[in-house]
């Protein structure tokens, strides 16, 4: 890896949602409210997940961002994600409900329509507790509570149902047709009754492997040094499991570009393209920046030519880099985190 390190940082590639959720957090709180508020579940939770875990924003980062958002702009492009919702919701504003909810039916008679918010509750929760919800319910109820659900929700929360309830509930959810208002009500009143029946009555989740090892991550470097050994006496399994999830691979895209060029000079050339093929293109662009223009075109056409790799393979290349990138953190050429006492 002679000529991987270079002086000169290419600029990093940011995805998509990272571009969202700079976006996000660049707006005023009550922009940013306006618009999550408007966006369902599965979509706020990777929203949410990325604008925690992005860590410090270099400029470069928020540059691309609002570059991005303004070709698309400049494409004269608006989604039609929930574009029959936004026009209901804008229809009521101006006109009042009644009048709203009988436009949409004539110009848009095929959309589904929203559940009520205590219906609409059901999306956040747990499919496993969704199935528990449901399960003494007759399958003709389940199949219109599935029905309020996103896709993946219904599926995942009909498989933690009793087998003997998935072909009637599939049966009813083809075969259902036309509700009524007055049955959609009853269903209604029934999920609020189990959610204040359940409420407090779930314990907490607390705690964990991840969470302990988040913790002693952002510790004085002193506290893994002496809290490590000591654990690995009590209990080596759990010492394994901490050491897992201390160090893994993502850890690396918060090295600099110095340091990941001085880590790419003790890895072998295989065991980097096949840690690599494992990454999201965006991601592999954090590791090109480190290497001279021409090493990384070469690599970056290198791993685009091959053909698929077992994920072992790909699990066996990351841990011998994060063993490299052990050892020299140990020897002070690496330094993860903010620096401490141990360095000067």
């Amino acid at each position: 890896m002679s000529d991987m390190a270079s002086q000169t940082p290419l600029p990093t590639t940011i995805g998509g949602i990272d571009r969202a959720a700079i976006m996000i957090m660049l707006m005023s709180e009550e922009d940013a409210t306006s618009i999550l508020s408007q966006m369902e579940p599965n979509e706020l939770r990777q929203l949410a997940t990325r604008m925690c875990s992005l860590g410090e924003i270099e400029p470069q980062s928020i540059s691309d961002a609002i570059n991005g958002f303004s070709r698309s702009f400049d494409n004269g492009n608006i989604s039609a994600h929930g574009r029959v919702n936004s026009v209901k919701r804008l229809l009521t504003s101006a006109v009042g409900d009644m009048k709203a909810d009988s436009l949409i039916r004539q110009v848009a008679p095929e959309q589904k329509e929203e559940p009520s918010p205590t219906l609409a509750v059901l999306r956040w929760l747990d499919p496993e507790v969704i199935a528990e919800m449901l399960a003494e319910e007759h399958p003709q109820a389940i199949a219109v509570l599935l029905l309020q659900l996103d896709t993946d929700t219904a599926a995942a929360t009909l498989a933690a149902l009793p087998r003997d309830l998935h072909t009637p509930v599939l049966h009813r959810v083809a075969r259902l047709g036309p509700v009524s208002r007055q049955a959609i009500a009853i269903l209604e009143e029934t999920v609020e009754g189990m959610i204040q029946q359940r409420h407090g009555a779930v314990p907490l989740t607390m705690g964990g492997i991840k969470e302990a090892a988040e913790i002693i991550n952002r510790a004085h470097r002193s506290v893994e040094k002496e809290v490590m050994p000591k654990i690995g006496k009590i209990d080596k399994a759990l010492h394994q499991q901490l050491e897992h999830e201390m160090f893994k691979f993502e850890h690396l895209f918060t090295l600099d570009t110095k340091q990941i060029g001085t880590l790419l000079r003790e890895v072998e050339n295989e065991t980097l393209i096949n840690s690599l093929r494992g990454l999201e293109p965006d991601e592999r662009e954090i590791f090109y920046a480190a290497m001279s223009t021409r090493a990384a075109d070469g690599l970056r056409d290198e791993i685009e030519s091959m053909g698929r790799i077992k994920r072992a393979e790909v699990d066996s290349a990351q841990r011998e880099v994060i063993a490299v990138a052990k050892r020299l953190i140990a020897d002070g050429d690496l330094i993860m985190g903010d620096a401490d006492d141990d360095y000067v």
